[in-house]
């Protein structure tokens, strides 16, 4: 394993101006001398959900020089192919040094547009999706899902039909159908693992509609070794993606995700599909921790 004292680790939280909100996530901007298990390592000792390392961009990445990079991600269990507050937390580390602006990531996903501006002093980062897609679940499978969950069948919202989705990383997308049933969440961590891990799941996005474009979200995370993920941006993504695909939402949308309320860490999380382009926006605030 690469020695690792000398790789500054930032802390920084993602979809919110609050230190107490949102999802942490760590943030190394100079990973150029670290090997695989070097960065597993440093994931699994600050154990948050994720940890984001940044080595030199790929030839023909595209994007300004010095505003591109190759971005890797690490659950403290292994490595994901893209993290969506990771990538939020690592634009607003990277907006604090070189400022506000477009940036471009080279991820195991695809290539991430990344665009930070500034709101009353807090920076704010958009990212743009690779080109998402949704497959169905198979009977027995979801069966399973459930029987992790502790969830009856009669607890889902019949408006949101069980689906795997992705914009990057894979979710099991279930709807709950009252916000109780989302609220109380104690599930089988090693039996969901076994069985996201056999469909190459990254989370579950579980999801209550609280109005036209707003919606509460949670996310299992046992496959990083994570109970429940504080706000995913990955499954923002996905879920923008499936909720316009099932015709939940207009082609042309801005909605609204809540997440990490139930946690005590809350956040928001903004989704923004465009008419004419498959991919989706997901952008929120971020903050240094202290």
């Amino acid at each position: 394993m690469t020695d690792t004292k000398d790789a500054e680790v930032l802390r920084y939280t993602a979809f919110s101006r609050d230190p107490a909100g949102g999802n942490p996530a760590g943030v190394v901007l100079d990973a150029a001398g670290l090997d695989d298990a070097a960065m597993l390592g440093i994931a699994a000792r600050l154990g948050y959900s994720e940890t984001a390392f940044l080595t030199d961009p790929p030839q023909g990445l595209g994007g300004q020089e010095g505003r591109a990079f190759t971005v890797r991600y690490f659950s403290p269990k292994a490595e994901v192919p893209f993290c969506g507050h990771a990538t939020v937390a690592t634009a607003v580390a990277l907006a604090e040094r070189i400022g506000p602006g477009d940036l471009v990531f080279a991820t195991r996903a695809g290539t991430i547009p990344v665009s930070v501006t500034s709101e009353d002093g807090v920076p704010r980062a958009t990212l743009t999706s690779v080109e998402p897609h949704t497959e169905e679940i198979g009977a027995a499978d979801l069966a399973e899902a459930l029987a992790a969950l502790d969830w009856p069948e009669a607890d889902l919202d019949p408006a949101f039909p069980p689906r795997i989705a992705y914009a990057g990383a894979r979710h099991l997308v279930l709807g709950a159908a009252t916000r109780a049933r989302l609220a109380d969440l104690a599930y089988d961590f090693a039996r969901l693992e076994a069985l996201m891990r056999r469909l190459d799941l990254t989370t579950v996005q579980l999801v209550h509609r609280t109005g036209p474009a707003e919606f509460h979200v949670r996310d299992p995370f046992p496959v990083g070794g994570v109970v429940e993920d504080p706000a995913t941006g990955a499954a923002a993504a996905a879920f923008g993606a499936y909720a316009r695909e099932l015709g939940l939402v207009a082609e042309e949308a801005v909605l609204t995700l809540h997440q990490g309320e139930d946690m005590g860490r809350p956040g928001v999380l903004t989704v923004e599909l465009r008419s004419g382009d498959p991919r989706v926006r997901v952008g929120g605030e971020g903050v240094r921790l202290p």
